[in-house]
């Protein structure tokens, strides 16, 4: 400790009365003894405070070297990783941004909203990516990032991710296979993956994903079956989902995301018995806008519950035939849905009821 605190001492002389050189020869010297040795957080941070005025001094190449060095130290002070991890050269930033474990993690997710594609594919490839970075690099990222992380086992992927996973694999076989392959996606997701892959994917993931073996061949041989099942008129299993719908809404539990659950799992019949307890709708009008192929109806709908897009997406892609929406016309959805005025919507519902209600009163007398 004292030998620690002597050697910062002559660091700070060096710095402070040194010529360009022999504040050139400190640098490494602190460097190494940094990485080499066992050192406090305060000592790491005096030697980063050190370090850090050093480095405003040297070229690039030098930058090059040093973010190297300290990319796979634990010893790296945090404020020095920092500022290499934000430089625009990626020579000097990706080592940093791909390796350190020091990278304070206010300042990966910076990087990952406004440096650029080179920067984004070194933060793809991290050993551990969190959900709220990959939720970036899914928005903001090539589709070369999108696969280089797709790719990457120890990222991990929130429910709004894994859907953009599956937009993003639209006609991309390549990407299809990195997400069909990934240990962690929701059977419902490998559900709406496999229904809108192409022959050739389909194949290769039966192959190489012997335990979703099964559940691939029973996507590909019954899906187009099960959609018109869905369809069809009411059945035991209808009411069964109905019941079980009534219940959790009796005790406060029918939630957006329940409603979500319902949709992600390809749950027709609770779906829309959900959707018609919350918004006081009869049943076969919420069927009609599940399935209503200009799907404005769906997006009035769910406008005026106020639900979020990611479950919107959801009830979006359970209406689509084969499960399949294409990249542009969920954009053009995701557009649509954001201007929708919600109070407006809940009159267009409104209206709905009071035609039924009339229809009703008409027929009976």
């Amino acid at each position: 400790m004292v030998e620690a605190t002597e050697f910062l001492a002559e660091l700070e002389n060096a710095v402070s009365k040194g010529t360009a050189e022999t504040r050139r020869r400190a640098l490494w010297h602190a460097t190494d003894r940094l990485i080499t040795g066992s050192y406090s957080e305060e000592q790491i941070w005096a030697f980063g405070e050190i370090i850090g005025r050093l480095a405003q001094e040297i070229e690039v190449s030098a930058r090059v070297r040093l973010a190297n060095v300290l990319a796979r130290s634990k010893n790296a002070p945090v404020e020095v990783v920092g500022t290499l991890a934000r430089d625009d050269l990626i020579d000097v930033a990706g080592p940093i941004l791909q390796h350190s474990e020091r990278l304070d993690p206010n300042t990966l997710m910076s990087c990952a909203r406004d440096k650029g594609q080179q920067h984004l594919l070194a933060i793809s490839k991290r050993r551990t990516v969190p959900d709220a970075v990959t939720d970036i690099l899914l928005e903001r990222g090539s589709q070369a990032v999108v696969t280089s992380v797709a790719r990457n086992s120890g990222a991990h992927f929130s429910e709004s991710g894994f859907l953009q996973l599956l937009r993003r694999s639209e006609d991309d076989s390549i990407l299809a296979e990195c997400v069909g392959h990934r240990r962690d996606i929701p059977r419902q997701v490998f559900h709406q993956l496999i229904s809108k892959a192409s022959d050739e994917v389909k194949e290769k993931l039966k192959r190489e994903r012997p335990d979703m073996q099964g559940h691939v061949q029973s996507i590909v041989t019954d899906v187009e079956g099960a959609i018109h099942a869905r369809f069809g008129p009411a059945s035991k299993d209808y009411f069964s989902a109905k019941r079980t719908v009534a219940k959790l809404h009796q005790q406060g539990d029918l939630t957006e995301d329940r409603v979500f659950q319902f949709a992600h799992s390809i749950k027709f019949n609770e779906t829309v018995a959900a959707l018609a307890l919350l918004s006081s709708m009869p049943v076969d009008i919420v069927e009609r806008a599940l399935i209503d192929k200009n799907r404005q109806s769906t997006l009035i709908l769910a406008k005026a519950l106020k639900l979020s897009w990611t479950t919107t997406m959801s009830l979006l892609f359970l209406g689509a035939p084969s499960y399949r929406i294409t990249a542009g016309e969920l954009d053009r959805m995701k557009t649509g849905y954001g201007s929708l005025n919600a109070e407006t919507c809940l009159r267009v519902l409104d209206a709905y009821r009071s035609r039924k209600q009339s229809a009703w009163q008409h027929a009976s007398h």
